[in-house]
């Protein structure tokens, strides 16, 4: 008898760590994350104030040493508080609390193999990622396939850009995240090339909640993720397609073991303001190696942009150097063709005449390599060690700044390992790195301090090449501070005060957006170094004060609050430098908005106010703030408005 109720009771004690149920709360206790394993499957929910956010979604992986996706058994759990404090001065925000509340899974398979699964949970931010250890003399393994999903409720729409097929595109240059949104499109809705969606991922759950899925800490370690095609509401994590990168490099990522994989994180709210002011890309992530010098935010001029290729010549060159010199800009970026219509010679020429300027020098190179046809050199610099080492040399020797490498091949483990070769290899030679043509920073500039930004984004060169762009440039721009610009800088490449867009301001594409509208990108969009679209015509043929404004907007911020709108309709946001405020709002209506405001950054204050008239013509005037700090803003349609204080 005691045999029996022996075995009972060890039956008993089974089943409850069978259908062990964690509970994960953040610190405010306002979000909960549910943790289960449901008939040997390991799922997960997540609630927000009482509100359903996320239904049962499933976790575990598929892996070369076993299977982490069924019979799994619950096995332990391990509870602390993180409590960090940081700098960081290339993002929204310079000094950042982060507190969570974390909690450490450990499952086992039908092998008796472990899988661990962490949980931070923050105030409106969850972070989560997968441990795998060595077995017996296994100290490697491939990770076949990903079973993490986020499955929302039914009367969920999207905010969603997808992803683009391998070898697409101008000279085959896709995937480079350069497709368009579709604002509150439904949830079953098929994606436009039916290869899912890239990252950040934007939902709104039942106009009461919002969540935000992207990822962060992606290393050479493991491949850049992306989300699936809707299967009834669940999307699940999907790895690179295999045509990427040229076909070469497998798009299943190997890890030597113990291993953890790169985060996935949910930002959540009953408001669009913890999607906007979130630093959870960064908050769970650290630098990955010193910087070997300072590395100095700033302004741009940048020649390609309005006057194109036949203006990677010496003397127009010169001209944008000393268009940055009568701006006060840091930096001149001289783009492709250089190594042709310049040479290296008349190069190093031209990096003296912009050090005589008070002005750094940035140069364009192609990331090729054997991925894509892109034809524009300088190329086969930065794929090879060797040579990027040799070309790096001769670039620290000259003085130069910084690169701009462009067209990558993609999102396997191979390309984002030659993403981290060239930040590493650029920081040993004193270089910052932009990249186009690219992935989605997934946490770097806080992993790698040479880092400034990326592309990854349908950015300011498309409305040169297609009036659909222009047309559309306002809704887009609306969309960029909830979703792509709020998890990583985004090299925009914008403030076009040229109203046509070719090199003499009277022909090619028509800009439908306001100067004031454009004015107001420069702080809109974030990142540390902005390459701007002004060319030499713009002193003398805009205000006197949009050039002001253009010559003492900063690069850097300290504190970004969220203040009013909705993705692919209008947005608000104050930013602060140092002890000054800049509030901005674009409206990508076609009608005037008027909305009221609590500003107490503003509270009875003399503002500069740069702001539409009705007619869409720009204005500057001093405006007196409420001591209550309560306010009326009137944006004009595909206008904008600036205060400054």
């Amino acid at each position: 008898m005691k045999k029996v109720l022996f075995i009972v009771a060890m039956l008993l004690q089974i089943s409850s760590f069978a259908q062990e149920n964690v509970s994960i709360l953040s610190p405010d206790k306002q979000l909960k994350v549910s943790l289960a394993v449901t008939e040997g499957k390991a799922n997960y929910s997540v609630t927000y104030q009482g509100i359903k956010v996320l239904e049962n979604s499933p976790l575990g992986l598929a892996t070369s040493i076993g299977d982490f996706s069924k019979s799994l058994t619950f096995v332990k759990k391990e509870e602390k508080q993180i409590d960090k404090t940081y700098q960081q001065s290339r993002i929204k925000k310079s000094n950042i609390h982060y507190v969570a509340n974390q909690v450490v899974c450990t499952f086992s398979n039908a092998d008796k193999k472990l899988l661990e699964i962490t949980f931070q949970v923050s105030n409106n931010d969850i972070a989560f990622r997968y441990g795998l250890f060595p077995y017996k003399e296994t100290a490697n393994c491939i990770v076949e396939k990903e079973l993490t999903g986020f499955s929302f409720p039914s009367n969920t729409t999207t905010f969603l850009t997808p992803q683009a097929p391998a070898g697409s595109g101008w000279m085959r240059t896709k995937p480079s995240y350069e497709e368009e949104y579709e604002a509150d499109a439904a949830l079953n809705q098929n994606s436009k090339y039916r290869l899912g969606y890239t990252f950040p991922a934007l939902f709104h759950v039942g106009k009461e909640a919002w969540a935000l899925v992207s990822e962060t800490g992606v290393t050479g370690a493991y491949c850049g993720s992306k989300l699936s095609e809707s299967n009834n509401g669940t999307f699940t994590i999907s790895f690179p397609e295999k045509d990427e990168n040229n076909g070469h490099g497998s798009a299943e990522p190997a890890m030597a073991l113990p291993a953890t994989t790169p985060w996935r994180t949910i930002t959540v709210g009953t408001s669009l303001k913890p999607i906007v002011e979130t630093t959870i890309p960064f908050d769970v992530v650290d630098p990955l190696y010193a910087p070997s010098q300072e590395y100095k935010a700033g302004r741009a001029t940048w020649s390609w942009i309005m006057w194109q290729d036949d203006s990677m010549v010496y003397d127009d060159q010169i001209t944008f150097i000393d268009l940055a010199q009568k701006l006060g800009y840091e930096y001149i970026l001289m783009d492709a063709l250089w190594d042709k219509n310049v040479g290296y010679e008349r190069m190093e020429a031209l990096i003296k005449y912009a050090h005589s300027k008070k002005v750094d020098v940035f140069l364009w190179y192609n990331s090729n390599g054997a991925w894509n046809n892109a034809p524009q050199g300088p190329k086969n610099c930065m794929n090879n060690a060797i040579a990027r080492k040799k070309e790096m040399k001769w670039l620290k020797a000259q003085g130069v700044k910084g690169l701009k490498v462009d067209f990558f091949g993609g999102d396997k483990q191979e390309t984002i390992q030659l993403y981290e070769e060239i930040l590493s290899d650029a920081n040993e030679y004193g270089l910052m790195i932009i990249f186009h043509g690219c992935t989605l920073p997934r946490g770097w500039e806080r992993m790698y301090p040479n880092y400034v930004s990326s592309e990854a984004v349908l950015a300011s060169e498309n409305l040169i090449f297609n009036q659909h762009f222009d047309d559309n440039e306002a809704f887009n721009a609306s969309l960029h501070p909830f979703i792509r610009n709020t998890v990583g800088s985004m090299d925009f490449g914008g403030t076009l005060l040229n109203k046509r867009l070719n090199r003499n301001n009277n022909g090619g594409r028509t800009r439908k957006t306001t100067d004031i509208f454009q004015l107001a990108t420069a702080v809109l969009f974030q990142t540390t170094v902005q390459n701007f679209a002004l060319t030499p015509n713009n002193l003398t043929d805009v205000p006197s004060f949009e050039i002001d404004f253009m010559k003492k907007v900063p690069t850097t911020w300290d504190e970004t609050v969220f203040v009013d709108g909705y993705p692919g309709k209008y947005c608000v946001l104050a930013r602060r430098h140092g002890n000054e405020w800049y509030l901005v709002g674009v409206n990508a209506e076609k009608t005037a908005l008027k909305i009221n405001v609590k500003l107490p950054m503003f509270a009875g204050k003399t503002v500069a106010e740069y702001s539409d008239d009705e007619k869409r013509n720009p204005t500057f005037k001093s405006t007196k703030v409420a001591n209550s700090g309560e306010a009326t803003l009137v944006i004009q349609p595909e206008g904008g408005i600036i205060w400054v204080k």
